[in-house]
């Protein structure tokens, strides 16, 4: 008997048996907590999403009134000479 056949066999045995007592609110509770879960969750990527909205506008606001892309303006003028 190879190992593949011992393994089957024991599976086999296993599903046959007594099954476990399963306890009463079992289904209720589980669906309770995926409810649960299931707002949280949606709950994160709202904010997540609120968040990444916020940080694109703040960005955008300042870039509009810094203007990061353009030169700032020389403090200090060349010399004169020649004239």
């Amino acid at each position: 008997m190879s190992a593949a056949d011992r393994k089957e066999d024991r599976v086999r045995r296993l599903l046959e048996g007594p099954h476990p007592v399963v306890p009463a609110g079992l289904a209720a509770s589980a669906a309770a907590r995926g409810g649960r879960m299931l707002r949280r969750r949606r709950a994160l990527r709202r904010v997540g999403w609120t968040l990444l909205c916020a940080a694109a506008v703040a960005f955008a606001v300042w870039a509009w009134l810094v203007r990061p892309w353009e030169v700032p303006p020389s403090g200090v003028s060349p010399p004169l000479e020649g004239w």
